[in-house]
């Protein structure tokens, strides 16, 4: 994938960033800048800090130093954890999507396709029963669920299709920036691969900013424009995709690349 220009205002700006909560476990100073229609990928070896780095960027986990800038295009660029937080959370339920690893954490159990996705419409001011149904079954149909699924609980969909509407309830508001932790574990490799194509058309098409979390290469190379490489808790190495994985400069990428290819 070709980079965005970075002579853009970045949209979302990260300072010195902290959040240790034991010794070696978290993550310390980190700092980027993400800009418009660009996908950020963070990757690492399990207990490197990118989850927890991922929830301190989405207003989840309030870092103990450092700053998140966030840029709406309307009002000058805002500290996200000097927002009111119900500001915050309402970034969560409109301008930004989260997709989780595990699909039930990001859906209601106990309400049906269609209204999970409806409910984030209703987040911003949408009240038409009729229109909010038909855009529901149209995000349906665009993330390759049946129509004729809009009415069922999400409990009685595949893992795959758990994903994909969480994905459809996410994307559905139009987002500028979406936040996704290991979107494709746990996965059969068919369902991952319909998975992968399935974001990568909709961040071209939606022109999406991205930061995803994964410890797999291969969803990284084929999403992301640039990689930050994490060991325990520290950015060790950071550049552009193909740059990162095709030459690795840090000892821990090379064998991060390596044992892929192995």
């Amino acid at each position: 994938m070709n980079p965005v220009n970075a002579s853009a205002t970045p949209l979302l700006s990260v300072e010195n960033l902290t959040h240790l909560y034991a010794p070696g476990k978290g993550f310390s100073d980190v700092s980027f800048q993400l800009y418009p229609g660009e996908v950020l990928g963070i990757v690492g070896e399990s207990g490197s800090g990118k989850t927890t780095l991922l929830q301190s960027i989405s207003a989840r986990l309030a870092p103990q130093q450092g700053q998140v800038i966030y840029n709406n295009g309307v009002q000058h660029a805002q500290s996200l954890y000097q927002m009111p937080e119900s500001d915050r959370r309402r970034l969560l339920r409109t301008d930004w999507g989260v997709v989780h690893q595990h699909p039930m954490d990001g859906l209601r159990r106990q309400v049906s396709a269609g209204g999970n996705i409806g409910e984030r419409l209703m987040a911003i001011g949408e009240r038409n029963y009729a229109r909010i149904r038909q855009e529901a079954g149209k995000w349906l149909e665009d993330v390759e669920i049946p129509i004729s699924r809009l009415d069922d609980l999400p409990t009685t969909f595949s893992g795959g299709m758990q994903q994909r509407l969480q994905i459809a309830r996410n994307l559905v508001t139009h987002p500028r920036l979406v936040f996704m932790d290991e979107p494709t574990g746990g996965l059969d490799v068919s369902v991952q691969a319909r998975l992968l194509d399935l974001l990568r058309t909709l961040v071209v098409e939606m022109q999406l900013a991205v930061v995803i979390v994964t410890h797999d290469l291969g969803v990284a190379r084929l999403l992301a424009h640039r990689l930050l490489v994490m060991k325990q808790g520290q950015v060790v190495e950071s550049g552009l995709t193909d740059r990162v994985l095709d030459d690795p400069h840090h000892p821990y990428t090379q064998l991060l690349v390596s044992s892929v290819l192995s």
